[in-house]
This record gives C-alpha cells, sequence and structure tokens, in this order.
C-alpha cells in the first residue's frame, strides 16, 4: 500500500495541509483499518466492524437515487498520501442543509489543525459550490476534538441531545451545532 499512497491524485479543492480528492477504491483496505480501529471509531458511531465488500458497493452505480451524500479522501499534501474522509451527509437540497462530517483515520495526524481547515474547507464547499443553506454537526460531549473545530470555525451550538449515542455500553450526550449560509458569509467580512 505505500507505493499506491506516494502516487498523485486527481485534486478536487487543495487546501494548505490538505486537499480533498475523490474516494478511491484502491483504498478500500485502508478504509477497513481506519475504520475498525478502536481510537478512530469510538466516537464516530460505527457500532459494528466494517469489511471490505461493505466499502466496495460505494463504488457502485445507484441509478434512479437522488444523491444525498458527497464523500471525499483527506489527502495530506505534504506526506501525499490519504488519511481520512470528510463530507455531507442527508443532504436535503429542496430545503439546503446537510449533516456535515469529518474524521481523521490517521491518528498520528490528530491535533494538527488538519480538522480545522478541512471543515472550513467543505463549508465553504457546501455554501459556494452547492448553495445549500445550513450544515449541522454533532459531536459526543467526550469527543472535546470534534466539537471544539465546530465551535472554533464558526458553528453555533444548539444544544444536548440527551443520551444521542451508545458507546462502550453506555448512552452519552451529544453536543449539536449548525452555520448558516448567512452566518458563514458574514464572518467573512
Amino acid at each position: 500500500m505505500e507505493e499506491k499512497e506516494k502516487k498523485e491524485v486527481p485534486v478536487f479543492i487543495k487546501g494548505k495541509l490538505i486537499s480533498f480528492t475523490p474516494q478511491n477504491s484502491e483504498h478500500i483496505d485502508l478504509y477497513v483499518k481506519w475504520m475498525n480501529n478502536p481510537k478512530v471509531r469510538i466516537f464516530a458511531r460505527w457500532q459494528t466492524p466494517r469489511r471490505a465488500e461493505d466499502f466496495k458497493r460505494w463504488f457502485e452505480p445507484q441509478e434512479g437515487r437522488v444523491q444525498q451524500f458527497v464523500v471525499f479522501e483527506l489527502w495530506h499534501n505534504e506526506d501525499k498520501k490519504p488519511i481520512g474522509q470528510v463530507g455531507l451527509l442527508w443532504i436535503d437540497w429542496v430545503n439546503g442543509w446537510a449533516n456535515a462530517f469529518l474524521w481523521i483515520g490517521e491518528p498520528d495526524y490528530w491535533g494538527k489543525n488538519i480538522a480545522t481547515e478541512a471543515t472550513e474547507m467543505l463549508v465553504e464547499y457546501a455554501f459556494n459550490e452547492l448553495n445549500l443553506n445550513k450544515l449541522q454537526w454533532g459531536a459526543a460531549v467526550e469527543s472535546i476534538g470534534s466539537w471544539s473545530v465546530a465551535e472554533k470555525i464558526g458553528f453555533k451550538y444548539e444544544g444536548i441531545r440527551k443520551h444521542g449515542m451508545y458507546i462502550n455500553g453506555k448512552y452519552r450526550d451529544v453536543k449539536t451545532y449548525h452555520i448558516s449560509k448567512e452566518d458563514w458569509l458574514k464572518s467573512k467580512k
């Protein structure tokens, strides 16, 4: 896999530290590794083990279905390798909103402002290219890194969803956030 990770990839959106690239079916084994890593999956809501066969379905054509998600690989520009994924889920094209998500599958890249840059890039893409009007974000109260990124870039705290996640035998509260296109554009002036 090391050889494959070093090759150049088609960049969709380029940032300083990372870029958004299309998901790559050659990286399915890497996705499986990330999603089954207890450190990575604990707050990501993956309760069951993932197999390569599960991911292969992501790459199959889905005729007649409205696309309700957009997913990118997070590509580390300097190290030239994929380190996670970012995207929008449950997109409501009529009402203009979606749930934003991000996860860094390589723990060595945690705490390096990559999540902040990636979230800002995702918000820009959602509002300026997809013309969405509102993004939602949720994170377990214990997932300090996740919700602090949301707060840092301007997501507004909505409240606590009591017992919104079941993790390691216990129901956990979830902090919920949103950001509107109007608020995002004001913050950029």
